[in-house]
């Protein structure tokens, strides 16, 4: 890396190595503390904000520069109560890092107190009301205390519940808490199926008859939150309830449901006898070659081997018919000998040969 620097002999900043070096400051930080550093004296009033704005530093780069800078020590803040009760957050900016035991001399001798969030004391403004002067009291028009109380009250008095009200949010069982769970936890599929708790309970009885007709709450929650209108839906309980209604899957009936009450005092009836798997009997193959047996399925005489091997040999006989030539030992062999010289198989042979004269030759 080549160096070369001028000193500049007039208009310049003094920095030191402890700022430029820094190791927790950004640039966009280091940028802010050169150029409040050099600011004449009559631009001191604008806020930190304004000068980085000049600076093009703004948003989120303006917000972690002054982090950084808040937390190395060279910028402290103070909020103080000003003029006519207005809350101002004075800014002291240093060029160097300050303890707070430091700061609170310079605030002191700036005239701000000490104390964080500190108000400042302002004699009362001598000025005359804008209402004008003050006036004598108007008697007669007032309303009485009974009618004014009740109709000016900044607290109402509360509501008695009714006992409809009591009754909903009674203790429910299992199966009422998973259908509230379902019923809420829609609001979550759609903004216009949000429901209160009141009105999910009046919901419950037909969303535990789901339930009870073995729909899973994943799969009520799917068909109660698809195929919503476009327009949006206007009462979420009344649609709900019709929904609920109109796809009420069938009871399933147990066959204990329709089984006759015995008196406790019977003994419970015996199992059914359990039935024994059928087995296949052992029948000797007759086909050739090794006496052996097999298990015969359906009255079969020869094992699934040998049929097979009978099934090649008739696929053999008929070619060798086809072909022409007669079958030795091997069948296999004298299909392969046989074959026809004019086949694909011959016809290639000879365009590989060149054979001339033959019409496969090319």
């Amino acid at each position: 890396m080549l160096w070369h620097a001028i000193a500049p002999s007039r208009r310049y900043t003094k920095a030191s190595h402890d700022v430029v070096r820094h190791p927790r400051l950004c640039s966009d930080a280091k940028v802010l503390i050169l150029y409040v550093q050099g600011l004449p004296d009559g631009c001191t009033e604008l806020a930190l904000s304004e000068h980085a704005r000049k600076l093009g530093i703004k948003g989120r780069a303006f917000q972690r520069a002054k982090e950084q800078l808040v937390m190395c020590g060279f910028v402290h803040e103070r909020r103080v109560c000003g003029e006519r009760g207005r809350w101002v957050t004075q800014q002291l900016f240093a060029n160097v890092p300050l303890t707070e035991a430091e700061v609170l001399g310079l605030w002191c001798d700036a005239g701000i107190d000490a104390g964080v969030d500190s108000v400042v004391a302002s004699p009362p403004s001598a000025r005359f009301p804008t209402v004008g002067q003050p006036r004598g009291r108007t008697v007669g028009h007032q309303l009485p205390v009974d009618e004014d109380r009740e109709k000016n009250s900044p607290h109402p008095p509360t509501e008695v519940p009714d006992a409809d009200a009591a009754q909903v949010l009674e203790p429910l069982t299992a199966e009422e808490m998973e259908a509230e769970r379902v019923l809420l936890s829609l609001r979550h599929a759609s903004h216009g199926l949000r429901l209160g708790v009141a009105e999910a309970r009046s919901l419950l009885a037909q969303t535990v008859e789901w339930l009870r007709r073995g729909v899973p709450g994943g799969e009520l929650r799917r068909v109660l939150s698809s195929d919503l209108p476009q327009d949006g839906v206007r009462c979420a309980v009344g649609f709900l309830r019709h929904r609920l209604e109109q796809k009420m899957p069938e009871a399933v009936i147990s066959v204990r449901a329709v089984e006759p009450a015995r008196p406790p005092s019977d003994p419970p009836p015996p199992p059914p006898p359990a039935v024994p798997r059928y087995v296949a009997p052992l029948v000797t193959c007759a086909g050739p070659g090794t006496e052996h047996v097999f298990r015969a399925m359906a009255e079969e005489t020869e094992c699934p081997d040998c049929q097979q091997a009978a099934a090649w040999a008739r696929w053999a006989e008929r070619r060798a018919a086809d072909l022409g030539v007669d079958l030795a030992d091997d069948a296999t062999a004298a299909v392969e000998a046989g074959r026809d010289p004019n086949g694909w198989r011959g016809r290639l042979a000879a365009a590989a040969a060149g054979v001339p004269g033959d019409p496969g030759a090319s």
